[in-house]
């Protein structure tokens, strides 16, 4: 579910960018690809790991769950009475959005269209966006601002020198094994015992 998401905000992006800045016309260029940042350094400004002319990565930095939207139910009624299974999951990604053009102006360029394209749409639902991958109801994504000190942190763990980069939150990703862990019957009648009353 991850990187089905993942890669269709990639899609999503990349068709942006090839309006943006593909003077060619033809629409086909892969401006962004998902990779570890990290793994990119100064030498791999032109061209990508798979062979094309990415220069803008996508890498998940981290995975939260959303407790507020998990519901507690770990049941639910069908017609032929009960089944149990635990809640869907709601997480929370964490993505950062990079990158790493020799040109410093392009570079800044290029991340000012990125967030440029998630100012214009930054929710993706079913129905404005039919090609959302199976089981995803809807996307949205915050821009999250780090403080120095976190942003220090954050390349550090990475061990990759600071590129030109932009975080944003995900929210609303559902993970659900649709694994029935049992199952029980409609309570169609109570018996009452008449002794138990009595006394």
């Amino acid at each position: 579910m991850i990187h089905d998401v993942l890669d269709f905000l990639r899609s999503r992006l990349n068709e942006y960018l090839n309006l943006k800045l593909d003077s060619t016309g033809n629409g086909q260029s892969n401006f962004v690809q998902l990779a570890n940042v990290a793994w990119n350094d100064s030498e791999s400004q032109s061209t990508s790991t798979d062979g094309s002319n990415s220069n803008a990565f996508i890498t998940l930095v981290n995975i939260e769950e959303d407790r507020v939207s998990r519901p507690q139910e770990n049941s639910a009624r069908n017609n032929n009475g009960t089944i149990y299974k635990n809640p869907k999951m709601y997480l929370n990604l964490y993505l950062l959005f990079a990158v790493n053009l020799s040109s410093y102006y392009e570079s800044l360029k290029r991340l000012s269209y990125i967030i440029q394209f998630f100012q214009y749409q930054n929710v993706f639902t079913s129905l404005s966006t039919p090609d959302l991958p199976a089981g995803v109801e809807k996307l949205i994504l915050d821009l999250d601002t780090l403080s120095f000190q976190d942003l220090n942190n954050l390349w550090g763990i990475m061990g990759s020198k600071y590129l030109p980069s932009v975080l944003y939150k995900v929210r609303l990703i559902t993970i659900s094994e649709e694994f029935v862990m049992g199952q029980g019957g409609l309570i169609s009648e109570m018996l009452i015992n008449a002794n138990n009353l009595q006394s």
